[in-house]
Formats: structure tokens, sequence, C-alpha cells
């Protein structure tokens, strides 16, 4: 089976303004991030295929993401971006598919996490969007902080033939320590059955620079227990997470947090999960 990295990005900031990279403690990655560097990364850590993830709430990035997965053999999948408040979602998707590697969209991500309002999960205008991702076969990551989990409850039942994916457990906060009210939210969420969740972005939630595998093992154990390994999926979040550590140590931190799995389970955490949700086959 494929080892597959389900979450990473890349910009070109003379291509496409990233002015949230704008904060000083953000110039580690206020450079380019082509393919090639994803290539360098991945091939040193072992993993075979990719999902590349959107930054910006910009349509326009995600055509460009198309057409780079279209002639790579490493990116299998685009999480994309929509309107979903627009009335035209389903149009939006078709001229997304009709693109150069528009075969290579699997999914649609909205940056939730930056909504003021905590219920904007369940505004009618929101629903209607996520049944016509719905309708397109696609799968819905979700990118959210833990007070938005109750929301996201919400809309997972409101819609639960769609098949959403949590990005980075929702990130708690682990350079606090925290472990509730998220651990108490995350289960509910996995209590449903349409609902997958991703090891990622987790290094960059722990105290920088000094985190340990040991800060983050209480949180992925948690996730273990709420949705199982066959509904989990390792993603890297590079290049984020060069904000606390390179992309090897992120895969060998997933590697020894899982290390008390089957090789089976293990499988499909590092690639089976992403394969089945994403609908990666074979590209």
């Amino acid at each position: 089976m494929r080892r597959i990295d389900a979450h990473h990005h890349l910009w070109d900031l003379a291509a496409r303004p990233q002015d949230w990279l704008d904060g000083p403690d953000l110039a580690p990655i206020r450079r380019d991030f082509g393919p090639a560097d994803l290539r360098a990364v991945t091939s040193a850590a072992g993993v075979d295929a990719t999902v590349l993830v959107q930054v910006l709430p910009d349509i326009e990035e995600t055509v460009e993401f198309l057409a780079l997965a279209g002639k790579s053999d490493l990116v299998a999948g685009v999480v994309g971006w929509v309107d979903l408040t627009a009335p035209d979602v389903a149009g939006q998707l078709d001229r997304l598919r009709r693109g150069p590697g528009g075969d290579r969209l699997v999914g649609v991500r909205h940056l939730v996490q930056a909504e003021p309002d905590p219920a904007w999960l369940v505004r009618p205008d929101v629903l209607a969007g996520l049944r016509a991702v719905r309708d397109a076969g696609l799968v819905y990551d979700l990118l959210t902080l833990p007070h938005q989990l109750p929301a996201a409850v919400e809309a997972v039942r409101a819609v639960p033939d769609l098949v959403f994916v949590l990005d980075h457990l929702s990130k708690p906060d682990i350079a606090g320590h925290v472990l509730q009210p998220w651990a108490t939210r995350l289960s509910a969420l996995a209590a449903e059955p349409n609902v997958v969740a991703k090891v990622s972005g987790l290094v960059t939630e722990a105290a920088r620079p000094r985190w340990t595998v040991a800060d983050l093992r209480p949180y992925v154990d948690i996730a273990l227990e709420a949705f199982g390994p066959d509904r989990l999926m390792v993603g890297s979040d590079w290049p984020v997470c060069l904000l606390a550590a390179s992309y090897e140590q992120v895969i060998d931190a997933a590697e020894q947090l899982t290390a008390g799995l089957t090789a089976a389970e293990q499988a499909q955490v590092f690639g089976g999960t992403a394969t089945r949700v994403y609908r990666l086959g074979d590209s």
C-alpha cells in the first residue's frame, strides 16, 4: 500500500501573495514552496503520493493546483476551494472538473477557523453548498477550532451522506496541555459515521520549539480511541510544519505515535484511509 501524505500546501509568492504570512513569527516559511521542494522532502521520508490542500479562499488558486496535479505523479489529489455560500456551487465545481487536472479534485475546504460566527457551518446557504459538494461526489475538509466543533457536529448530521474530513484534529491547545472540552467535542464528532480525521498540524499547536512526542501523545491517543485507525490519516501540514519541525520529524513523530498499532492498522493511517476517503486510486 502506498504511503500518502494526506495534507500539505504549496505557494508561489510572486504568482499569488500570501498576506497571512506577514506576521514576524511566520518569517521561516515566507518563501516559495513548489513541486521540486515537495518531491525532495517526500522522497526522503518514503512518501509515495500526496493530497494538496487549498491555502487561500480563491478558486483561481484551485485551478492552478489542479493543473499542477494533472502533470504530477506525486500529487494524487487536490482539496480545493469554492464559495460555499454562493448559489452556483455546482457550477463552480463543474468548471474546476472541466479544466486541466480536473480529475484530481477530491474535496473542498473553507477556512472556517477564520469565521467569526461559530455557527457558520450551519447557515442555510453553507448547508446548501455542502449538499452540492455531496452531489458532486466529493468530500469536505473541516478546518475548525475547538469552539466550532458543536456546529461541525450539526453540519455533519444535516448532511449525513457527505464524508467530512477533520483537519488537524481541530487544533487542540497542545502547548497549554488542555484536553477539555476539546476531547469531549472531538468524541461527539467522531460518533458520526461520516467523519474521518487527519493526524496533522499538531506540532505547530505544541510548544515551539521544544515540543516532544510525549506532548502530542494524549491528543493522538484520544483521536485513535474516538475514530479508530481506519478513520484516521496522516498529513504533514508541510510547509507550515516547518515552524516547529522538519518534514521527516513530523512523519517520524506520527510513526512513534502509532507504533502500538498492528501493521495493518498502521497501513490504514499512513495510506489506506486517505486512499479510500479521497478515492485516490493508483494515480
